[in-house]
């Protein structure tokens, strides 16, 4: 379940031995700590976030949190901003943490909009490079339910979509950081991260985390661009195709890419993520796929194309979605189950709950004035609850009129009914990423996408789905990210109407900002060839998962059902396992979820993650406090590094101005 963090020792010790503790701190207006440098840098590093979001989306899937790179590089800006205009010999505002609490919330509502807006999922299987994928003959695959992304259409379908979940659980906020007290163990860790930049200690340390970051993010982009050199036309070229172990690991994927992207999530991804993945890689294309091979001709025909769901491609994908409905199914199962014992025992369990009741005298009336005043801030600028009530409503009512006329096929009292249930789904997940730090939101979502395209049927049910998992993961995800964002509010003194606010705010950016990055990954590259970089892996599987709602699983190939039960069974044992034994032994065993992935991808960025792990394993050995400070500022600007030269290779990707070498690798010829 994880480590519970008490809340009192949020503060820094330092302020509390200098006599500046929180009950003497000044607390600005809620209104002043959301500034116009404060939103125009949230603008700014919300569009950068979009864009390593998609760039992470469209290629493997997996999304590190990246809230140490956005919490240093908002403190940055910030800082640099008022220090030039000081000398300037301009009068400026002071910087505080709640106005760097409100940056962070803008921008994790920003680039959070990248994933839950489906563009690497169900937003894209509905195009028609993913129809074509699957194959027109393919039973339930039609040409009718197709989409192509377009501008005008995911802009809107965001407004109307995203902002409900913000006003479904706000009037419990109450009762889920005070009465409850849940932990909201990555709320709090930003809160701690935020409240350390402010004492003259942590800013110190930041200033050279910062100096860390972008040392790292320099040599990112400059290794990113010398690549780009070297990878020719096609997709067979360059250091992306380097052959690292031999030229026959190489054609089962097994190889380093030299990505400072995936290496970097390395460094931010628990260990025991790193290595699922790569056992996942090594099951997979090291054992399964090879033995399902030698049986062509029996198992499935021989000869067909690589992304044939009749051959070996059906395989990857469905055995994929057994592995991850398994796990996304269990741990929603768990977390419904942790939750309802939770608010049944809730009586019985405010003595473990995370507040320290046993302190030293001297300290005792400290903490219960810090727990004082954080209350009092936290309940002083009420966001009343007929607003919140009178907001969901309205926004249902316009989403519910709008929805159909983007999706036709999606009926009114669909999405009515979605809309209905959806608070009591948001609160069981939003509960849950107290309790555990799981946002489920995709889980949910493949939830609604199997109801509603079974009970659309063929005329219409793929599209349904599709759109329906886009309304259901929209509300639980952004319900689940206010919550979060209160809890830090909470602890860094800030106001909940600013934390409201911020988050409307930064959702109304990322409705603009989130489909804009994403169109220049469209119009620059083959956004969901198998073929090339952006794969867009999730795609196939969203549009599958739609498909076998309606279709049932008669067109898989031979024992292809067989070893999705079993791997799906596979996937709940090893969750069971990961939660019965101790600790000690706990910690080893693989995440089915990680190892899932490389499954339908590949082994290649398995590789580099693991390269990531071994480096901070190694380094941890080392110097275990420089690992702790430095390694989520290294792994930041590697990612970061990467993704700003995203830019400038889709510029000249648009231009038609191709790399000037292919660095290919081939086998010697013989004399």
């Amino acid at each position: 379940m994880g480590t519970e963090i008490s809340e009192p020792l949020i503060l820094d010790k330092e302020s509390i031995d200098d006599g500046a503790g929180i009950e003497s701190e000044l607390v600005p207006e809620w209104k002043d700590q959301i500034t116009i440098r404060g939103l125009v840098v949230s603008a700014l590093l919300g569009t950068l976030f979009c864009i390593i979001t998609h760039k992470l989306n469209l290629t493997v899937g997996i999304i590190p949190s990246l809230n140490v790179g956005a919490g240093l590089l908002g403190f940055f800006f910030v800082k640099s901003w008022t220090g030039f205009l000081t000398k300037l010999g301009f009068q400026v505002s002071p910087f505080t943490k709640q106005e760097n609490t409100v940056i962070q919330t803008c921008v994790v509502a920003c680039y959070g909009l990248a994933f839950s807006g489906g563009f690497g999922s169900y937003m894209i299987a509905m195009d028609e490079r993913t129809y074509k994928l699957i194959g027109a003959d393919y039973p339930g695959n039609r040409a009718e339910d197709i989409k192509n992304p377009g501008l005008g259409w995911m802009t809107g379908f965001l407004f109307v979509v995203s902002f409900l979940g913000l006003f479904s659980l706000t009037p419990l906020r109450k009762v889920m950081v005070l009465d409850y007290k849940l932990t909201y163990p990555s709320g709090t860790a930003t809160a701690m991260l935020i409240n350390s930049f402010h004492t003259h200690s942590g800013a110190e340390l930041a200033g050279k985390q910062v100096k860390c970051l972008g040392k790292y993010l320099s040599i990112s982009f400059i290794w990113s661009c010398f690549k780009w050199f070297f990878s020719g036309i096609g997709d067979s070229c360059g250091f992306d195709n380097f052959p690292s172990f031999g030229l026959m690991l190489f054609r089962n994927t097994f190889y380093f890419d030299f990505s400072p992207t995936y290496v970097g999530c390395g460094l931010i991804c628990p260990h025991i993520v790193n290595c699922s993945v790569l056992l996942g890689a090594i099951i997979s294309w090291g054992f399964l796929w090879p033995f399902i091979s030698a049986h062509a001709g029996d198992w499935y025909p021989s000869g067909l194309e690589s992304n044939n769901f009749k051959g070996l491609y059906g395989y990857k994908v469905f055995i994929a979605i057994a592995l991850i409905l398994g796990d996304g199914l269990y741990n929603l199962i768990k977390i419904i189950y942790i939750s309802a014992k939770e608010v049944c025992n809730k009586s019985t369990k405010q003595s473990k709950l995370p507040i320290v009741n046993e302190v030293i005298d001297n300290e005792s009336s400290k903490v219960l004035a810090e727990q004082r005043k954080r209350d009092d801030i936290f309940l002083k600028d009420r966001i009343p609850t007929w607003f919140a009530a009178s907001g969901y409503v309205a926004l249902a009512a316009i989403s519910t009129a709008t929805i159909p006329i983007i999706f036709p096929s999606l009926k009114w009292y669909l999405v009515l009914v979605s809309y209905i249930i959806a608070p009591a789904l948001a609160f069981c997940n939003s509960y849950g990423t107290g309790l555990t730090d799981w946002n489920l939101s995709s889980t949910y979502g493949k939830i609604g996408l199997f109801i509603i395209a079974s009970l659309v049927g063929s005329d219409g049910g793929v599209m349904a789905g599709l759109a329906a998992c886009g309304v259901m993961m929209s509300i639980v995800s952004t319900a689940a990210d206010l919550m979060q964002d209160f809890k830090t509010g909470y602890l860094t003194l800030s106001s909940a109407k600013s934390m409201f606010v911020s988050q409307l705010l930064g959702t109304a950016m990322g409705c603009v900002i989130a489909p804009l990055t994403f169109w220049m990954f469209w119009t620059a590259f083959e956004v969901g060839s198998p073929e090339g970089p952006y794969k867009a892996p999730y795609a196939v599987i969203f549009r599958e998962m739609a498909i076998l709602g309606i279709e049932g699983f008669s067109e898989l190939p031979k024992h292809c059902l067989a070893l999705c039960f079993g791997f799906f069974i596979g996937a709940v044992l090893v969750n069971l396992l990961r939660d019965v034994t101790p600790k000690e032994i706990s910690q080893f065993i693989p995440i089915p979820m990680a190892m899932a992935v490389p499954f339908y991808i590949g082994a290649y960025f398995a590789v580099d993650m693991f390269v990531g792990t071994v480096i901070l394993f190694i380094w941890e050995r080392i110097n275990q406090k420089e690992a702790e400070d430095y390694a989520g500022a290294v792994a930041s600007g590697l990612i970061c590094g990467d993704g700003i030269w995203t830019i400038p290779s889709a510029i000249l990707s648009i231009l038609r101005i191709n790399p000037p070498i292919c660095m290919y690798f081939g086998p010697s010829l013989s004399s």
